[in-house]
């Protein structure tokens, strides 16, 4: 407890600034590309000639299994609040290690 209480001031600026790098990092890491890829292309082209083989039209049939689309955006959204969560926390031990002691 007493190195805690030493080292109060450096141990929040250190977490803060990590905490905010962190956060920086991941949320430009996932910052989605424009366009599709080329797989997502790929897969897409080949769900059209399947259909166009099968004789049915595309995008007429609803689908019967569970679309994995809606829970990728899910998962989009939870890291992209986790992430801004992160950078406030971040940025809140960093402004509390600089306030001084009245």
């Amino acid at each position: 407890m007493n190195f805690f209480s030493k080292h109060k001031t450096n141990i929040f600026r250190a977490l803060g600034i990590l905490m905010f790098l962190i956060a920086l990092v991941v949320h430009f890491w996932r910052i989605p590309q424009e366009g599709l890829t080329e797989n997502e292309m790929a897969a897409i082209n080949v769900a059209r000639m399947e259909a166009k083989v099968s004789g049915k039209r595309v995008g007429t049939e609803k689908p019967t299994t569970f679309d994995s689309s809606i829970l990728k955006e899910n998962q989009e959204k939870q890291l992209e609040y986790l992430t801004i969560l992160a950078m406030i926390f971040g940025l809140g031990f960093l402004g509390y290690s600089f306030i001084q002691k009245g």
